[in-house]
């Protein structure tokens, strides 16, 4: 077992230090990690701080730092300690500087920028909880794109994973005692997407969840008949209406999202193509 200590700095929010160090992280399964956060380091005095933590759990250090001087200490100091420090987004930001002939602007947390898409992304939020698990229907066609499948397919994780992407995103569950309201049936705007997955899989993630919940694991809810039918009901569904579905039994929410995402890209340049009277690509 391989253990490491790893530093994460930041000047902002830390998010994308984050989001890259647990992307690398995911390719060294057998590696014991332990993360030190350090978010919104905009002062010498902080990273004084910082370092004396540093010099005691020596490691490797991570940063995303804009500013110069704060950047130049934190390299000089693990340099005169012999401990590695690396730039998380250096390469790609001289990459964009190449290409795009100019010098990035160096502020820190420009990503977290109250602009037109944060409150966009805030507005479908808000759009997306107000319509899990087949609430306000009658809005439905101001969704960006729906989501149906039977219980517990990843239905509101993945519509709460797009809502912060900026998706508008409703999902309905298909119920063999309650169809859908008509409304599902009749959408222009939206993408409908279905979700499904094996019977096995399902049967499992619904026993945990009644576990998790105190409740008998012997009902109908968890039964392998019922659960067939129930699958073979809502894809009939899908099938019907020709929308396209995603299976979700070894997928994550992000690698479902993903597949959604495809689908709606090309969902909305044959809906251009079509508008324009040409052919998509």
């Amino acid at each position: 077992m391989t253990r490491l200590h790893l530093h994460l700095l930041s000047d902002s929010t830390g998010e994308t230090l984050e989001m890259v160090a647990k992307a690398a992280l995911a390719q060294f399964e057998d590696a014991e990690v332990t993360r030190h956060f350090w978010p919104m380091v905009r002062s010498h005095q902080h990273l004084e701080r910082i370092m004396a933590d540093i010099a005691a759990n020596r490691g490797l250090v991570l940063f995303t730092l804009v500013n110069p001087e704060i950047r130049s200490a934190l390299e000089e100091k693990c340099r005169d300690m012999s401990i590695p420090a690396v730039p998380a987004l250096d390469a790609v930001t001289s990459a964009l500087e190449s290409q795009l002939g100019r010098a990035a602007r160096g502020r820190p947390g420009r990503q977290h920028m109250m602009d037109d898409a944060y409150f966009a992304r805030v507005a479908a939020i808000h759009y997306t909880i107000a319509h899990d698990d087949g609430v306000g229907w009658e809005d439905w066609e101001e969704a960006d794109i729906v989501l149906a499948g039977v219980s517990r397919t990843s239905k509101t994780p993945t519509s709460i994973y797009l809502a912060n992407r900026g998706y508008k995103v409703a999902n309905i569950p298909i119920v063999v005692e309650s169809p859908p309201p008509p409304a599902l049936f009749g959408l222009r705007r939206p993408l409908v997407v279905g979700l499904t997955t094996a019977a096995s899989r399902l049967v499992q993630v619904r026993r945990n969840r009644l576990l998790s919940l105190n409740e008998s694991t012997e009902t109908a809810y968890v039964d392998n008949d019922r659960v067939q039918a129930e699958l073979q009901f809502a894809n009939r569904m899908f099938a019907d209406n020709n929308w396209p579905v995603i299976d979700v039994t070894r997928r994550s929410i992000e690698e479902a999202a993903a597949a959604v995402l495809r689908l709606y890209g090309e969902f909305k340049a044959q809906r251009t193509a079509q508008a324009q009277g040409t052919k998509p690509i």
